[in-house]
């Protein structure tokens, strides 16, 4: 019996600086994402990438991406595109990226990625503020050994 139709496994998703591709078709992911550590909000990323290969599936399929605000509601950037999967035994490989992206508060944003409709991840993108040390501010004394 062949199957017609098999919903895939999502095998990796990594958010980025970059992605390039060789001419032999591999990868180079540039970047990998843990969490953003800015000195002040508001900031805008010029680029984010996200790297999603999907596998162990069959049939055609429709791939959706969203990035989420700190409040779990607002949707800050969305993304869809279709791919087909012939055999169980290939794979799919989508680069979405998001341009021009604005931080405006700090916490945990969201990466959520969806085929046809169906949650296959969400994961959390943490966003720091970390001041930049004043040069100007005056020292304190280091304790002395006594």
């Amino acid at each position: 019996m062949q199957a017609s139709r098999i919903l895939p496994d999502l095998q990796c998703s990594l958010l980025c600086e970059e992605i390039r591709q060789e001419a032999n078709g591999n990868f180079f992911i540039i970047g990998v994402i843990n969490y953003v550590r800015v000195p002040q909000l508001p900031v805008t990323a010029f680029k984010l990438s996200l790297f999603n290969r999907w596998t162990a599936g069959v049939g055609q399929f429709t791939e959706s991406v969203r990035m989420i605000a700190p409040d779990q509601t607002t949707v800050m950037r969305k993304s869809e595109v279709k791919f087909e999967l012939k055999d169980a035994a290939m794979h799919s490989t989508n680069v979405t990226v998001f341009g021009q992206v604005e931080f405006k508060v700090p916490g945990n944003y969201y990466i959520e990625v969806l085929v046809d409709d169906v949650m296959k991840l969400r994961y959390p993108v943490p966003l720091i503020v970390t001041p930049q040390p004043n040069p100007n501010a005056p020292q304190s004394p280091a304790p002395s050994a006594s």
